[in-house]
């Protein structure tokens, strides 16, 4: 046999020993893998924000199929009708979870939080924060450099140059929570949007004690729990000079609203109060008023001047 047949052979024969190992090799460290995380992930709204808690889709994906009970899983993007396709596929019955929403807790725009000097560094909140306090007396406030809005990947988020605070837009916030990871001084929370997309919250995070606070911004919470003793429900706690509003026993009745001296506690999608009318005095509350007295003057008698024939009679 010529050199090329035996080289041509000699190849072919170690190339088949070669897939025999590997093919053994394979069937011996095979990792199984469920075919429905595919099903699962091709549901999900591939939007990789991360809302979820899992780095991307896959991972939450694999966590659902892995679960026993994924009441607690919730896509924040797709919401209760993806988690409901969710669990037709996994054979779970899904609880209709309450939506939610992002919320800016700080309210110190340029006219109620003046500056005091003025920030000429790298455009980051995050490197911002930890170099110094910000351009104004809070410390805690917004430091209104746009990060939170550089990281949402749904346009739900703008900066209002006029306030220097961003603005969310409820109709486009799908609640991933980018924005809350985002903020170095964590002025934004995800909340209930509540009945009729209505909400009543803090929009303040400052910690300081009270005439610090106020003299920092003009709606500042001053810690003066008067929201605290004024809520029915028990739904306000007050920590560290800051009153914080929980949501899930909050019963929108906003009495904590009209007692805030400093209009630290916001009220979302309201109608407007209607005023109280004046009260109409009734029989009961009028006291009696006494009719001044006329004064009567009593008519002059005429005077009678004596005559002639008077003082014949008086001479007899």
């Amino acid at each position: 046999m010529s050199i090329i047949v035996i080289t041509i052979l000699a190849l072919c024969a170690i190339g088949v020993t070669a897939a025999i190992i590997l093919f053994f090799v394979a069937q011996k460290f095979k990792v199984y893998e469920d075919p429905r995380i595919d099903e699962v992930e091709e549901a999900l709204p591939a939007a990789n924000c991360g809302g979820c808690g899992y780095p991307g889709c896959r991972g939450f994906a694999e966590a659902l199929v892995k679960a026993d009970n994924i009441d607690n899983f919730l896509c924040p993007v797709g919401g209760a009708p993806v988690m409901s396709h969710v669990g037709a596929i996994l054979g779970h019955e899904v609880k209709a979870a309450e939506p939610t929403v992002a919320v800016l807790r700080c309210n110190g725009t340029c006219e109620n939080r003046p500056k005091t000097n003025q920030y000429d560094g790298a455009p980051s909140c995050t490197i911002a924060a930890s170099l110094y306090s910000g351009e104004t007396g809070c410390q805690f406030g917004c430091l209104g450099l746009g990060e939170c809005v550089d990281a949402c990947n749904f346009d739900a988020m703008y900066m209002d140059k006029e306030t220097g605070l961003p603005v969310i837009i409820e109709d486009k916030c799908v609640s991933c929570g980018a924005c809350v990871k985002a903020c170095p001084n964590h002025i934004i929370e995800l909340r209930k949007k509540g009945p009729k997309s209505r909400r009543v919250f803090v929009s303040c995070v400052n910690k300081d004690k009270g005439a610090i606070a106020k003299k920092a911004c003009d709606v500042a919470c001053i810690g003066c729990g008067k929201c605290v003793k004024e809520c029915p429900f028990d739904a306000i706690t007050l920590e560290n000079n800051l009153a914080y509003i929980d949501y899930n026993k909050c019963k929108l009745c906003r009495k904590c609203v009209i007692v805030c001296p400093t209009n630290a506690i916001h009220e979302l999608n309201f109608p407007p109060r209607k005023e109280k009318p004046t009260e109409k005095p009734t029989a009961a509350s009028v006291k009696p008023v006494a009719a001044p007295k006329a004064e009567v003057k009593a008519e002059e008698a005429p005077k009678i001047e004596p005559t002639a024939n008077d003082d014949t009679t008086e001479n007899k």
